[in-house]
């Protein structure tokens, strides 16, 4: 499966970037290796199967910003400010202000 950037650029899917991802997120968190992998496992069940050759970045990163927002919202924060890659601390206290009214 290929993965399709913000940029248009194409790469092979790799786990190993999600699970990356993922694990950075939940240092010092309450989140388990064994929920890491299953967050991942769970994202792979549901892109492939699309059955689509092709999925978007946006597509990956919000599926496991959800995944995260439900096991623990500092992971989700941590996640979401680098994905969204917030440009300034008005953005991030918007996304944290929206997290909070939930």
């Amino acid at each position: 499966m290929l993965v399709v950037k913000r940029s248009g650029r194409r790469e092979q899917y790799s786990r190993e970037k999600v699970l990356s991802g993922l694990r950075r997120a939940a240092e010092k968190t309450s989140i388990s290796d064994s929920q890491v992998e299953e967050v991942a496992a769970a994202l792979e069940r549901d892109l492939f199967s699309r059955g689509e050759s092709e999925v978007s970045a946006e597509l990956i990163g919000e599926k496991l910003m959800e995944s995260l927002k439900e096991l623990d919202k500092v992971a989700y924060v941590r996640f979401a400010s680098v994905y969204r890659k917030f440009q300034d601390l008005e953005s991030f206290q918007a996304e944290l202000a929206n997290l909070l009214a939930k």
